[in-house]
C-alpha cells in the first residue's frame, strides 16, 4: 500500500509539474511545436547563461519559434518571446535596438519592423494567453493563418497589444512561477546537495545548477522550477 502511495505521489507531482511550466509556456512534450534542437537553434548570447531567457529563465531553444533578439543597452540578448522582451524593455529600463524575431518559413533571424506576424493561432503561446509567430513575408504569415487561424499583424501592433497586456500576463506568470517554485523546493530537499549560494536570475542558478550536478541528472522542467526556487528562498 505505502508503494502504491508513492506512485500516486509520483504522478500527481508530475502532473503538477507539467501544468505549471506549460501555463508559462514550457514544454508540455518532447514534441512542443515551438522547439527545435538545441544544435539547430541561433543564440546571439555569450557566457555561461547563453542558453537562457534573460528575463524568465527559460531555456531558448525550447520555445525557439517564438524567440526575440535584440541589442539592448549595447549587450545581445535573446528571449523566449516578444513577452520577455517587452518586460525587459519596460521594466528594467533596456534601450532596444536591431530587434530581431524568428523567421518561421526559414528558423532564421530576421528584422522585426520587417516581418509579419501571426497572432492568435492554434499553436502554443509562450508566457502570455496569446500566441505569437513571426514571418519573413506576408505570403508566408497569410498561410500560416489559414492553416492554423489568427490574424496577421505588424510589429508596431503586435508590440503594442503586448504593451497593453503585459501587467496582467506577467502578474499570471509570476503567480504560476511561485507555485512552481514551491515544487522547485520539494525536487531540491529530495535530490539536491545543499548550497547557500546566493543568484541573480534563474539563469544564474539554472547554469549552476548544470555545471555544479548538485541535483544529478535532473530534467529540463526540474532544473527551471529549482532554479526558480533557488532565486526566490
Amino acid at each position: 500500500m505505502a508503494i502504491f502511495f508513492k506512485i500516486v505521489k509520483s504522478i500527481f507531482f508530475t502532473t503538477l509539474l507539467s501544468t505549471l511550466l506549460f501555463g508559462m509556456g514550457e514544454q508540455n512534450n518532447k514534441a512542443d511545436f515551438r522547439a527545435v534542437s538545441k544544435s539547430d537553434a541561433l543564440n546571439v548570447q555569450k557566457g555561461k547563461n547563453k542558453d537562457f531567457c534573460s528575463v524568465c529563465g527559460m531555456t531558448l531553444h525550447n520555445f525557439y519559434k517564438t524567440n526575440f533578439a535584440a541589442n539592448a543597452n549595447g549587450n545581445e540578448k535573446q528571449y523566449c518571446s516578444i513577452v520577455c522582451f517587452v518586460e525587459d524593455e519596460m521594466v528594467n529600463n533596456q534601450k532596444m535596438k536591431n530587434i530581431r524575431v524568428i523567421d518561421n518559413s526559414t528558423l532564421k533571424m530576421i528584422d522585426a519592423f520587417k516581418a509579419s506576424f501571426v497572432v492568435g493561432s492554434n499553436k502554443p503561446a509562450t508566457m502570455s494567453s496569446t500566441s505569437i509567430y513571426g514571418f519573413g513575408t506576408s505570403e508566408a504569415a497569410k498561410q500560416f493563418a489559414n492553416e492554423n487561424g489568427g490574424d496577421v499583424k505588424t510589429f508596431g501592433e503586435v508590440y503594442k497589444m503586448v504593451k497593453s497586456t503585459q501587467a496582467k500576463d506577467m502578474a499570471a506568470t509570476r503567480e504560476r512561477q511561485a507555485k512552481a517554485a514551491k515544487m522547485g523546493e520539494m525536487i531540491y530537499n529530495k535530490m539536491c546537495e545543499k548550497t547557500d549560494k546566493k543568484f541573480s536570475s534563474v539563469a544564474d542558478a539554472k547554469s549552476f545548477l548544470e555545471e555544479s550536478k548538485i541535483c544529478g541528472n535532473i530534467s529540463d522542467k526540474q532544473l527551471q522550477v529549482i532554479g526558480l526556487y533557488l532565486v526566490q528562498r
